[in-house]
This record gives structure tokens, C-alpha cells and sequence, in this order.
């Protein structure tokens, strides 16, 4: 396709959607959302996959010593470390009142340690995190240890420890090396600091480092950003997520600190995503979908290439797990027919662990429905293809056929006799394609013109 013809198809199809690490998504699950009930489907997927399968771990590690004012994550922003102990006593304890519940000892074939800034915990105090962690517990022979880390606080001895431990995945936050932009989004991060982590994770052993890259920030223009990905494509990281930024100051009090006229126009946003997604292209990298690019030696882009790619809250994996276990201010849990969310507040958090209760306050239980339209959107998102199944075939024909039938013409999906393929054109949309299944969306759409005309009547 010609350029101009793609850069259209961006403008066309710019529009918010999500990233369906659910389905339904958050803004669909009710609150109070009981312990009791969640650990009734925990424990039934936990008895069908543990052995087999095991299960996945995501720590949520809060705190942060300065606010990045672009974030949008649930963080908790202090220079005072002695948060620390009170912080992993408390997981400690979640972890205990799981393990309590749980039939058997878990077999974790997957623990990412999200933030947050894990790296704000000392190397002893992630060392002693992991210890309670397996205590009672066994490391699945094919586990994945995977951490997110800031370029200028991990250290040597972080690294270390954590290879140690078995890690061999770390994600450092890049954003944008552009001083202007670091500064206005308070996140001044040299190069240097980049290249240091960078190369002191592989000469300890790590085998894949991901950075995080994000345009449509404040102060960010095209030379600036391509100067950035010269800079990133040089450390060749194996995995690089190139993510757009969702101005939302309504919920990120930190983006009130910056006015909207600092941001990149539309049009200037999308050269922006188009000049990263060429540049990350010609250099090597595959296009996986939702972001996310790989080298071709990497197990996301194997992974990506024979069909076994999934997705959950954690974002792409290599790991076919059914059970999510998430511990944590914030953190969400998912058993197949089931999500929980934990308090997002850490005061409510902690009354809640010393109470001894699991500290929930929000999830969903999945419908026959929503269990069938979760899975043609991770077909749409992992596999690039979604075979139609019988059940519920009047749902896909009223909401979801119409929606895909309009994608037809730009070439973003392909007919099948009983279901459709994404095109080479489609993989850069996914999100939109998936959208086409979202039936809480598509219904919602369709009853509002009625509701307004309800209410203005």
C-alpha cells in the first residue's frame, strides 16, 4: 500500500479504542465484587491448569521516588524507603491467604514484577520477595521471570540479583530522549543511563531487554522522535512496544501540569507513529500487533509466527496459562470466567490484608457469551484469524458482521467460509478489528441514539 494510502487508513481509524488485555473490559465489571466469589472460580481454574499449565504471577510494585507526569499507572509517589517492608509484609500475607485456599502448591511458570518502579526495591528486598513468593510454591521448568525496570536507578547489583533468581526479561521505560520532552514530563533519563542498563543486563545473562517507547507526548516533534529510535534501534533491544499517549488528565492529575497546546497535533501525532513504526520496520523489526515489535530471534516473534501468542493483563506472552493471579495495590486477577480487580487505594489495600481478607473490590463473572467473544477477540489479537463457531450466531450477525463488513473495503480483513483472516494492511489495526467483537461496545453504541432520544423527548 502507498504510504499516503496507509497514512489515510491511520487518520481513518484513530480513534479510542482498547487494548483488550480483557473482554469485557474494565468499565464493565461491578463493584462489590465479593472474595468469596472470586475464589470460588480461582480455585476451579486452579484445579483444572495447575499441574498441567501452572499458573501466572503479576506484582504490582507501587512506588516511585519522582511522578513521570504523562503516566497513567496506578504508582505512589515517595523518596521513603521504608515503605518497602510495610509494602511486602502486606503481599506477603496476600500470597498466604491465596495459598490457604488453594488445594495444592502453585506451580508458577510465569511472575512479572510491574510498577510502578520495581526497581525502587532494594536487591535485598526483591530477593526477599521472591523467597516468600516460592515458599510453598515450585518454579514451572519453563518459567518466565520478567521485570520492569528505570534505567537510572537499576543497578548492577539489581541485575544481579535477579538473574540470580531467574529473571531474563527486563522492560526499561524509555519514552522519548528528547530533553525538552524529558523535561516537561519530568523524567530526565541521559542516554547514558539507557546504555548503561542496557548493556550491564546482557553481560549478566539477560537474554531479552524490551524498551518502551510513546509519541503524541508534550514538547515531542518528528526530529526529536526519530533522533530517539536512531538511539534505540543502535541497542537493538529485542522488544520494543512503541505506545501512543492517552491524554487523560480528568484520571493523571500529573498531565494538569502541562496544557494541551504543548501536545502534537493529530496530524503531527500521526507522522509521528508512522515515522517510529518505518523506521522500527526497516531496522528489522516485526510489526506483532497492539504496539508491539520483535526481532525475528526473539520467542515473542516465534511465538507470534506459530500461533502460540497470547495476551493478557500483563500484555503480549509466550505463556499459555489459564490462571492470573495478581497481587498488589491495584492488581487484577483473571481465571478464565472470571476477573478481579484489588482496592486501588493502598490505605484500602492494607485495611483489607489486616483484616485478613483478600483486598477485592471490583470483577466480573463471564457469561457463555463473553466467554466465546473473548475468544475470537485474542484470535483477532494473538492468532490473526477467527473461525466462527455456532453458538451465539445471531449476536455475531446482528452487531458483529456490520462492524466487519465496513473494514472490508480498506483491505484490513479477508471473508473465510466461516470466519475471517486479518490481512498484511489489518495487523497495523488490530485494536479497531477486535473492536468488531466487543458486543458490550457495539451493543452500548447501538442503544444510545435511542436514549438520547428518549431524553430529549
Amino acid at each position: 500500500m502507498k504510504s499516503h494510502g496507509f497514512a489515510a487508513l491511520v487518520a481513518r481509524y484513530n480513534q479510542p479504542v482498547p487494548r483488550y488485555t480483557s473482554y469485557p473490559t474494565v468499565p464493565y465489571w461491578y463493584e462489590p465484587f465479593t472474595a468469596a466469589a472470586w475464589m470460588q472460580r480461582c480455585r476451579e481454574t486452579f484445579a483444572a491448569s495447575n499441574h498441567r499449565e501452572g499458573i501466572s504471577l503479576y506484582i504490582h510494585l507501587p512506588f516511585c521516588e519522582s511522578l513521570c507526569t504523562y503516566c497513567g499507572c496506578n504508582k505512589k509517589i515517595t523518596t521513603n524507603h521504608s515503605v518497602e517492608d510495610v509494602y511486602l509484609q502486606a503481599l506477603e500475607k496476600e500470597w498466604r491467604l491465596y495459598q490457604q485456599q488453594l488445594d495444592d502448591a502453585p506451580v508458577i511458570r510465569e511472575l512479572h514484577l510491574g510498577g510502578g518502579t520495581p526497581t525502587f526495591f532494594s536487591p535485598e528486598n526483591l530477593q526477599r520477595l521472591m523467597q516468600f513468593l516460592l515458599q510453598g510454591a515450585t518454579l514451572h521448568t519453563d518459567a518466565e521471570l520478567s521485570i520492569e525496570g528505570h534505567p537510572n536507578n537499576t543497578t548492577a547489583e539489581h541485575l544481579a540479583m535477579l538473574y540470580a533468581l531467574g529473571f531474563r526479561r527486563i522492560s526499561y521505560g524509555v519514552q522519548d530522549l528528547d530533553e525538552t520532552v524529558q523535561r516537561i514530563i519530568n523524567r530526565i533519563q541521559p542516554l547514558e543511563n539507557v546504555v548503561r542498563a542496557t548493556t550491564e543486563a546482557r553481560r549478566i545473562g539477560f537474554t531479552s531487554v524490551n524498551f518502551d517507547l510513546v509519541y503524541g507526548l508534550p514538547k515531542q516533534h518528528l526530529a526529536g522522535l526519530q533522533h530517539t529510535v536512531e538511539e534505540v534501534i543502535a541497542l537493538r533491544p529485542d522488544r520494543i512496544a512503541f505506545y501512543s499517549y492517552a491524554h487523560v488528565p480528568w484520571t493523571s492529575r500529573g498531565q494538569r501540569l502541562y496544557d494541551e497546546q504543548d501536545l502534537p497535533s493529530a496530524d503531527e501525532k500521526m507522522a509521528l507513529y508512522l515515522a517510529g513504526r518505518d523506521m522500527l520496520t526497516a531496522a528489522g523489526y516485526a510489526d506483532i500487533g497492539m504496539d508491539h515489535y520483535a526481532l525475528p530471534h526473539d520467542p515473542l516473534y516465534k511465538a507470534w509466527q506459530d500461533g502460540s501468542l497470547h495476551r493478557n493483563f500483563m500484555g503480549y506472552t509466550t505463556q499459555q496459562t489459564r490462571l492470573l493471579i495478581g497481587l498488589g495495590v491495584s492488581s487484577i486477577s483473571d481465571a478464565g470466567h472470571a476477573f478481579a480487580q484489588n482496592h486501588k487505594q493502598l490505605g484500602d489495600y492494607y485495611a483489607s490484608i489486616e483484616k485478613g481478607e483478600l483486598p477485592i473490590f471490583k470483577g466480573y463473572e463471564l457469561s457463555e457469551e463473553d466467554v466465546l467473544f473473548r475468544k475470537y477477540i485474542l484470535d483477532v489479537c494473538c492468532r490473526g484469524k477467527v473461525e466462527f463457531e455456532e453458538a451465539f450466531d445471531d449476536v455475531l450477525e446482528q452487531h458483529c458482521k456490520p462492524a466487519l463488513q465496513a473494514l472490508l473495503a480498506d483491505d484490513l480483513i479477508e471473508w473465510q467460509p466461516n470466519g475471517i483472516t486479518i490481512t498484511a494492511t489489518g495487523r497495523n489495526f488490530i485494536r479497531n478489528i477486535a473492536r468488531c467483537f466487543d458486543v458490550h461496545l457495539l451493543r452500548q453504541q447501538a442503544d444510545a441514539p435511542a436514549k438520547r432520544f428518549s431524553q430529549a423527548v
